[in-house]
């Protein structure tokens, strides 16, 4: 059964048996077409309308269609299951209700987002509050099916929001596509340990198309991934209260082209762990996180402020190629343990071309490279190139659809 969301009258009550475990609960649709029209800049045409999705419709077996230049608003949990899509049309906005952590959209294993944006009338989410500040609601939460090292074999682990299972053997799995999507306000905290951020990528496979996404505002990490063989293209992330970009639990996929710049209430500009040190690397055999990393640009508030921009630990290896730093006081910092068989080798990953920074340039940044992996190596050993990197161009892509730039 597809749902699709078509306005058009006034008020619309829908009772359809594809959501929430004792499928009943009821879909509200209502006209409120001239409000939206005076306060969503969408630049749709044609009238827009608030849907409100109650938090009783939480879980959906069936396709969603999100109609073109429309405003919807969730006022909690909205989680497709496996087998579902979740449509978005160009220009949608979604709007969550301002109660923190239990309000987000999740995408379990099995599901697709079709999330297509454009340049000039990209998908927006966002909180619903007249005054919105991070924090407010939780964000969007994509679970795949890819390799994670947080458990051994076929195994499955669950997210720290919702406790959906993530994980498994297909590195390919693909959980859809995001294209021109923007995250705002989100980072919603249940507790002190348990917090959502901009968007997560739990186990997402390779097969899942993630082309120019924003994280704005947001109260934890602006973009973090959990495992998975993703590949991430055009990625802004401007004003995020912990780490812009984040990585653990074996992440191997891919960055290219990303844009970090730092606002007052900010933590790293990446944050990279080899394996989540809360949990261990239970995957037998070992593996540790070893993405790709390339034409990178990091924006911090400059290098008396006494931070770092990329720090590496517990383990992870990665590939970076054409970043450009500037306003910090440590550039790289690489944290671990000595020996190649210790729990935190990333020292040994250095000496073993596994870490490794090429075409880097440094602008206001005091300390290049920190070591503290317990390894012994030289700055040139990490970094060569120095001086090449250009970063990425996100004057050029990052034009119309992104904010905060």
């Amino acid at each position: 059964m597809k749902i699709n969301l078509l306005l058009g009258f006034a008020t619309v009550a829908l009772l359809f048996n594809g959501c929430a475990a004792d499928d009943t609960a009821a879909i509200y649709i209502t006209d409120n077409s001239v409000i939206n029209n005076t306060t969503n800049n969408s630049g749709g045409e044609g009238g827009e309308t608030e849907v409100e999705i109650p938090i009783s419709a939480a879980e959906y077996s069936s396709d969603i269609t999100l109609e073109a230049n429309t405003t919807y608003t969730i006022t909690g949990p909205v989680i497709m299951a496996e087998g579902a899509n979740l449509i978005i049309n160009e220009g949608v906005t979604i709007k969550a209700i301002a109660t923190g952590a239990d309000v987000y959209i999740a995408i379990s294993q099995g599901a697709q987002i079709i999330a297509n944006g454009t340049a000039s009338n990209p998908i927006v989410m966002t909180s619903g509050d007249a005054n919105p500040s991070a924090g407010q609601w939780g964000g969007l939460i994509i679970l795949g099916k890819a390799p994670i090292n947080s458990v051994t074999g076929s195994a499955t682990a669950t997210s720290e929001i919702g406790s959906l299972p993530y994980g498994g053997t297909d590195a390919s799995d693909s959980s859809g596509v995001i294209r021109y999507v923007r995250v705002e306000y989100s980072g919603g905290a249940a507790d002190g340990s348990s917090e959502n951020n901009g968007i997560s990528f739990y186990g997402v496979g390779a097969g899942t198309t993630v082309d120019y996404i924003q994280a704005y505002e947001g109260a934890d990490d602006g973009i973090e991934f959990f495992g998975g063989t993703v590949k991430v293209n055009h990625v802004a992330v401007i004003n995020c209260q912990d780490d812009s970009i984040d990585w653990t639990e074996g992440f191997t996929g891919s960055i290219t082209n990303a844009y970090v710049k730092h606002g007052a209430d900010h933590d790293k500009g990446f944050e990279c762990d080899g394996y989540n040190t809360d949990i261990g690397n239970l995957s037998n055999p070992k593996f540790w996180s070893k993405p790709t990393v390339k034409d990178v640009t990091i924006v911090g508030l400059g290098s008396e402020t006494g931070n770092e921009a990329i720090r590496l630990r517990a383990g992870t290896q990665g590939i970076f190629d054409n970043i450009l730093i500037e306003g910090f006081a440590e550039g790289f910092d690489l944290d671990g343990d000595a020996g190649a068989s210790s729990d935190n080798p990333t020292g040994t990953g250095v000496i073993n071309g596994d870490l490794d920074a090429t075409n880097v340039t440094f602008n206001d940044v005091i300390t290049k490279m920190k070591n503290d992996t317990g390894e012994t190596f030289n700055e040139s050993d990490f970094i060569s190139g120095d001086g090449n990197g250009t970063g990425t161009d996100f004057a050029s892509w990052g034009a119309g659809w992104t904010v905060g730039n």
